[in-house]
């Protein structure tokens, strides 16, 4: 399956992008522990002993070789809110890559695709500063089309459009206005300020106090930011949210910089599995499968 890369220089229309990576992950379920769950997984959960049997699917015992238990409809109904980060840092990307906003973006788009064929409903919520877009649920092809239009609308924000992360903030916001028990999907590069770092987690807390499961996808370029794999030769960085710049040497601040990155993913990892949150590393150059996958095992487990 190509990446998202060669997928979007072949089908650039975001609906289309979504349909072909979702058409290719429905597949690739069939050879995998999957096979026979598909799409189907919505309606169906795991047998267990006790169960009555006249609610397991045969057919589906008869593809894959495991009882599942047909679910009523009140019990496969979904919420899931995709917030997704569109401040200036996001719009990073180097030559021969696109932008984590833009991987975000699509990633976002596939996920409302699988979510459209399961039948659950869908929104979109957008902050930079702030919280300044918050769409709210639905399952029709009508609303599918709304949200890809917002996102549209964001994938065309560029780097000369400055704005910073606030994203505790947006997110406590978002907690007080998703009313009803949701599946978050948070897409940031969580390009806090250190002394933002603690109003961030709080805002976690929040959304996990009102019963919201979350996924939050930590969203880089792994060689180029959480590596550091810079040419050995004189550099000039310019922060894309203040546009201050600084002039360094690589090799003099690799290790340093490698050390701090790896300490604040695993701050962040620690703080996030303490509550129950799945956090998850996103590299733009990553498969979008590996993406559906991460919330597939989520939407299972929230059966």
């Amino acid at each position: 399956m190509n990446d998202l890369n060669e997928i979007k220089s072949k089908v650039p229309d975001l609906e289309l992008l979504a349909r072909q990576v979702v058409d290719g992950f429905i597949i690739g379920l069939h050879k995998s522990p999957f096979h026979g769950f598909s799409v189907e997984f919505a309606e169906h959960r795991l047998y267990n002993p006790g169960d009555n049997l006249r609610h397991v699917d045969w057919k589906v015992y008869g593809r894959s070789d495991k009882m599942f238990s047909k679910k009523y409809e009140e019990e496969t109904n979904l919420r899931c809110c995709i917030a997704i980060d569109t401040s200036s840092s996001m719009s990073f990307e180097s030559a021969e890559r696109i932008s984590k906003l833009e991987a975000s973006v699509q990633a976002a788009a596939c996920i409302i695709e699988l979510l459209r064929r399961q039948m659950d409903a869908s929104s979109v919520a957008l902050f930079d500063e702030q919280l300044y877009l918050m769409t709210r649920s639905g399952t029709s092809s009508g609303h599918k089309s709304l949200l890809f239009s917002h996102l549209e609308q964001a994938r065309k924000k560029r780097p000369g459009q400055a704005a910073s992360t606030n994203a505790a903030q947006a997110i406590h916001e978002l907690a007080e206005r998703l009313h009803q028990r949701s599946l978050v999907v948070i897409f940031s590069d969580m390009l806090e300020g250190s002394e933002d770092t603690d109003q961030l987690i709080s805002g976690l807390q929040h959304l996990k106090h009102n019963k919201h499961e979350i996924i939050l996808f930590m969203v880089g370029d792994k060689k180029l930011e959480w590596d550091f794999e810079l040419s050995n030769r004189p550099v000039e960085l310019r922060d894309m949210e203040t546009q201050d710049t600084i002039k360094l040497q690589p090799e003099a601040v690799t290790r340093t910089y490698r050390e701090a990155v790896s300490r604040y993913i695993h701050f962040l990892s620690e703080q996030c599995a303490r509550m129950n949150i799945d956090f998850q590393l996103f590299d733009i150059h990553d498969p979008p499968e590996e993406m559906l996958r991460i919330y597939l095992m989520k939407r299972m487990k929230m059966m």
